[in-house]
């Protein structure tokens, strides 16, 4: 069911806003009421808590506190991101789970790849939606990492050659979803039903909504999480404005607002997540708790200090997702 509060808080809002535009009540109302019968025909509810728990709060012996530690990217500080190397060096290093990238090639093979390119982490240069998968198979995916030597000829792997590997390793899985909704959700719903561990070992998330319904569409018993960042339209992780143009920053903000509203209000119970997964710099004792009481877990990324990890584990008591299981690192936004 719809949370009450959350309820009310969204309708009085759509109600006066409405209103304010047309000026006339029938209209604030029907529109209104409108929205409340779409939320109650198209929501997709939360998977049942316990299994949920299970995905974010695994009993395991390298998380006696039952907060997880996440290798972001497999971990991409201490060795290359997104390969099979990093999935192991993160189980050798005390992980409980991996978060990685799911992308595509051109001829439709999922794989494990943050960017939309191959410049930045490999010795190629193209983009992904340009490449097949035999072209893939020749690149260095250790060729930028400051490991190279010691990881030279890493390759990029498919999804599945990763997820064996996970499992192999008994690490939870954090699928982070870059795009493309239709063929992630028909990818990783094959995965499930080839490896049914995964529905009591992993999640699915996404900064895209879309990719979320898709998903629950798709299989309705998988895990969900929403990725969010305060601002992040207007501001890159670090503050700096993403324009230099002041009525397009301004604007922008404006829809950071209306988005950030959303995603707290009326997307994730629209999808029925399990999970929202945060920067870390907007998390605090009353965020949590405001999650708490919907039935959501907070997690944190990217926490790259032992200072941060400390503050998340000890008094926030959350999972959080880190660049570096062994040592501190650069922040990463």
């Amino acid at each position: 069911m719809l949370q009450i509060g959350d309820g009310l808080t969204l309708f009085s809002v759509v109600f006066v806003v409405v209103l304010l535009g047309t000026r006339s009540a029938v209209w604030s109302t029907l529109l209104t009421t409108s929205l409340y019968f779409f939320l109650v025909m198209f929501r997709f509810p939360q998977v049942p808590s316990s299994r949920a728990r299970q995905v974010l709060r695994p009993e395991t012996s390298v998380s006696p506190s039952g907060v997880s530690a996440i290798a972001h990217r497999g971990g991409g500080h201490d060795a290359p991101e997104n390969t099979i190397a990093s999935i192991r060096a993160a189980s050798e290093n005390g992980a409980t789970g991996v978060e990685l990238d799911l992308e595509f090639t051109a001829d439709g093979v999922p794989i494990l790849m943050h960017d939309d390119t191959v410049d930045r982490t490999t010795n190629g240069s193209g983009p992904l939606s340009k490449m097949l998968f035999s072209e893939l198979c020749k690149l260095d995916a250790a060729a930028k990492h400051r490991f190279s030597d010691r990881f030279r000829g890493e390759k990029i792997p498919k999804l599945q050659e990763a997820v064996e590997e996970c499992i192999k390793h008994q690490l939870t899985i954090y699928f982070d979803v870059k795009g493309h909704p239709d063929e992630s959700a028909a990818a990783l719903k094959e995965l499930f039903r080839k490896y049914p561990v995964l529905y009591n070992t992993s999640i699915v998330c996404s900064f895209e909504p879309k990719v979320i319904y898709r998903m629950r569409q798709a299989d309705a018993d998988v895990v969900t999480a929403l990725t969010h960042r305060p601002w992040s339209l207007s501001q890159l992780g670090d503050g700096t404005p993403r324009f230099s143009s002041l009525w397009k920053h301004h604007w922008m903000q404006a829809l950071d607002v209306l988005l950030d509203w959303a995603h707290h209000h009326l997307l994730w119970n629209l999808c029925g997540v399990s999970a929202f997964l945060v920067q870390k710099n907007f998390i605090s004792q009353d965020y949590v708790k405001y999650w708490t009481d919907r039935g959501v877990e907070v997690v944190a990324w990217t926490v790259n200090t032992a200072v941060e990890k400390q503050y998340y584990e000890q008094l926030l008591k959350i999972n959080y997702i880190t660049d570096s299981l062994v040592e501190d690192c650069e922040p990463h936004y």
